[in-house]
């Protein structure tokens, strides 16, 4: 399955919805010509919606973690939300949850870029909980 990239904008940010999977290949080259496109914007404010991602790659989150750096290089930021359980736990995993910011909701992502608006942080610590939780059948 390809990737599909669409580019909307929701009170002055810019939301990549992606839907498929970040693999190496076409998919990859599809993500960094899109992002490589904003980074031309001037400090681009860019949330990654992950919904639609059923499975990212070592390569894919090499690439993620490639363009958060070039965003920060042009003065823009990038920040994740709706990552599927799958995702969220890769993430962890690598430990590339201290580099992006990640939300459960793309509201509470867009009101963090405005300081004076309240949010709601993702909770990692009660993911990671009920992870360690057994799995009822």
């Amino acid at each position: 399955m390809h990737m599909e990239i669409h580019e909307r904008e929701r009170e002055g940010i810019i939301i990549l919805d992606l839907k498929g999977r970040l693999v190496a290949g076409d998919e990859v080259g599809a993500f960094r010509t899109a992002f490589e496109k904003l980074c031309l914007d001037n400090a681009p404010k860019v949330i990654l919606n992950l919904h639609a991602v059923d499975y990212i790659d070592s390569l894919g989150l090499g690439t993620m973690v490639m363009c958060y750096t070039r965003m920060q290089k042009v003065g823009g930021i990038t920040k994740l939300t709706h990552l599927n359980r799958r995702n969220l736990e890769l993430l962890l995993l690598t430990k590339i949850d201290t580099i992006f910011e990640v939300f459960d909701d793309e509201t509470d992502a867009v009101n963090s870029f405005f300081p004076d608006r309240e949010i709601r942080r993702f909770d990692i610590l009660a993911f990671v909980q009920q992870l360690k939780e057994p799995k009822s059948s």
